[in-house]
């Protein structure tokens, strides 16, 4: 029995029709706020500075040295190169995931493409800073959210329309 890799399970568009990748300009959307916003912020606020915006709602700017909630942030170094390698091999598969799928499939597309504009977002700045700029910080009274940015935002609504893209798949 020829072993078969998990991406050549996935649905593969026929010949003739055009691939999902044309959604990469969302992607690179994505990392253009984002990098834009980072260096403002960067440039107008010292390191755990914080401007009111409206009520619960700040930017105050951190460097996130790990993960997500600054998981591995005190790791000693090695989580840099690990993380922004992780990142890379995601966005190698979230794309060729993209590719495999028609451009009409809206939804999927976009969650996807959503997806690896925030991961290049956040790569960028590991690769280049050795941390991620965290600067959108949302409370409630004494409790702060961990801060994020647009990456972390296109991330997590990108996984959001994925989730829901799979239960309409399931509701078919």
């Amino acid at each position: 029995m020829p072993k078969t890799n998990w991406l050549s399970q996935l649905p593969s568009i026929k010949k003739g029709e055009s691939s999902a990748l044309i959604w990469l300009w969302l992607s690179l959307l994505i990392v253009v706020l984002d990098q834009i916003t980072k260096i403002g912020i960067s440039a107008s606020l010292e390191l755990y500075q914080s401007i009111p915006i409206m009520p619960s709602f700040n930017f105050t700017l951190l460097h996130n040295k790990g993960a997500a909630w600054s998981i591995l942030a005190t790791a000693g170094g090695w989580q840099r190169w690990f993380l922004a390698g992780l990142a890379i091999i995601v966005i190698a598969i979230i794309t060729a995931w993209l590719n495999r799928i028609k451009r009409q499939e809206y939804w999927l597309a976009s969650a996807l493409a959503l997806v690896i504009g925030g991961a290049v977002g956040n790569v960028i700045d590991r690769i280049i800073y050795g941390y991620v700029v965290d600067f959108i910080d949302i409370y409630y009274q004494t409790w702060h959210w961990p801060a994020f940015n647009i990456a972390d935002s296109a991330i997590s609504i990108g996984v959001v329309l994925l989730l829901i893209d799979a239960l309409r798949d399931i509701k078919r």
